[in-house]
């Protein structure tokens, strides 16, 4: 099949011989094809496509990670303890996917409640890199961004905790993007930690994600922490003339860059801006409150996820396990719904929560996260927006794989501290596999992340690409 974008799927639809039906019966055998290959679904959901397009979305096909409500269609986030568990009700972007008459192709594997960073540890199994099946698509939305990898669909949604679209889109070779904080209605998403959570979207162009962040947000009264703020037309009003703006490029990550390749590539892109007019200089935050993101990170986002989902004690929700008292059918529904990390996470919330530690660590990450904020926005004074490579490898290999503590792996939790709208570009290939470009932006200025990746995109001319037998 040939991987459209969303406008070439329109136009297609369009034509009077075109036969929807048949295109969707073939995307079906390819979606059952990248299944076998990449093991990126939780489930497929065969259903017949919108027979008569009009609008620009209909029946314009897409995925959702498996932690969006569907109303009627199992949504397990990928957790032994939500194994069973069909909504009875959609999450706000599902419904406005099914206003636009999207089609909703199926839902993605993700990390155990969106708390990982490989997709290794779904229920469904470990998720597969679209160019090199031998390596990880990344996580926590790694099934949607290996789908979209693959050519399949043209977009998915993903959930954005620390870096759960940006990481993978690099890794897969798609631009991922999560807007600011606020700016799509979370309502209806299994949560993470909710002052770090964003909705976002992966695509192979610029174009259609400036469509699909246009569509998804607004404000909505059922999600308080959603926005008022006005909606641009994203579309309408990209535009690749950058000169004059002001980039930083953040000198602690880039120090912490030990790829050689990937550095050149960076220093490249540098190039290539400056080439466009615009302005690149480096700038520093205190190295301290730069290794300070993930033990505060680790605590906040713990923290949170031990009360969100409190509630998964399989008496209220979640898988039921016998016992002999409330207290014991909790802890057995909990130890046998739980991956042993997910446990070990609520354990660790659980330990700063405590009345004891509230001060010397919740409380502590609260305040140095503020000092890490306003370094940030200290930056945002001066610059448009803040670039950064997106990560310090390719994707790694399945089984040579770890956590990685460095500066490089780990920067992308900042707009998540921030709230700013993000973005992950792809701008190279080394040793045959995707690498990208990371550019962070002001509060609810969307739109220059979008032109500036816009005008990077057709210089460097990585849109539209995908691997479907890697």
């Amino acid at each position: 099949m040939v991987a459209y974008s969303i406008e070439q799927l329109h136009e297609l639809f369009l034509k009077e011989d075109f036969d929807i039906q048949k295109f969707y019966d073939e995307l079906y055998k390819e979606a059952l094809y990248q299944q076998e290959r990449l093991n990126a679904f939780v489930t497929i959901t065969k259903t017949n496509p919108y027979k008569e397009i009009k609008q620009l979305f209909d029946s314009i096909p897409y995925v959702l990670k498996d932690n969006f409500n569907t109303k009627g269609i199992l949504t397990t986030a990928s957790s032994q303890m939500l194994k069973d568990y069909v909504p009875v009700y959609d999450a706000h972007v599902v419904e406005i996917l099914k206003q636009n008459k999207c089609h909703l192709v199926g839902k993605s594997s993700m990390d155990e409640l969106g708390m990982g960073y490989n997709n290794q540890t779904a229920l469904t199994g470990i998720v597969c890199n679209p160019w090199d099946s031998s390596r990880i698509a990344g996580g926590s939305s790694g099934g949607s961004s290996a789908l979209v990898g693959s050519g399949l669909i043209p977009f998915a949604l993903g959930s954005d905790t620390g870096d759960s679209i940006r990481k993978p889109a690099g890794y897969c070779g798609v631009v991922g993007m999560k807007p600011t904080w606020g700016r799509i209605s979370r309502y209806g998403l299994i949560p993470y930690a909710s002052s770090l959570d964003h909705v976002g979207a992966l695509t192979r162009n610029i174009k259609d994600m400036a469509l699909v962040m246009e569509m998804l947000s607004g404000y909505d009264d059922k999600d308080m922490t959603s926005s008022t703020q006005n909606v641009p037309h994203y579309r309408n009003e990209l535009n690749a003339n950058m000169k004059g703006l002001k980039i930083a490029v953040l000198k602690n990550v880039f120090d912490d860059l030990k790829d050689e390749k990937i550095r050149l590539n960076f220093m490249d892109i540098i190039q290539t801006l400056k080439r466009l007019g615009v302005i690149v200089e480096e700038v520093s935050i205190p190295n301290e409150l730069m290794e300070a993101i993930i033990p505060v990170y680790t605590i906040i986002a713990n923290c949170e996820a031990t009360s969100n989902h409190a509630c998964l004690d399989g008496i209220k929700y979640g898988c039921y396990k016998d016992g002999q008292s409330i207290e014991d059918i909790m802890i057995q529904s909990r130890t046998y719904g739980f991956s042993s990390q997910i446990r070990r996470r609520f354990i660790l919330g659980s330990l700063a929560l405590l009345e004891d530690n509230q001060e010397k660590m919740f409380k502590k990450a609260q305040c140095v996260r503020r000092l890490i904020v306003d370094e940030i926005n200290k930056i945002f004074l001066d610059y448009d927006i803040i670039l950064t490579p997106n990560s310090g490898s390719i994707a790694p290999l399945i089984d040579h794989q770890s956590r990685s503590y460095d500066i490089i792996e780990n920067h992308l939790c900042l707009s998540n501290f921030t709230g700013m709208p993000s973005l992950t570009l792809p701008c190279g290939f080394v040793e045959n596999m995707p690498i990208a470009v990371n550019l962070t932006g002001r509060l609810f200025e969307e739109q220059t992340v979008l032109n500036i990746a816009y005008a990077l995109e057709q210089e460097l001319g990585y849109a539209n690409q995908y691997c479907r037998e890697g």
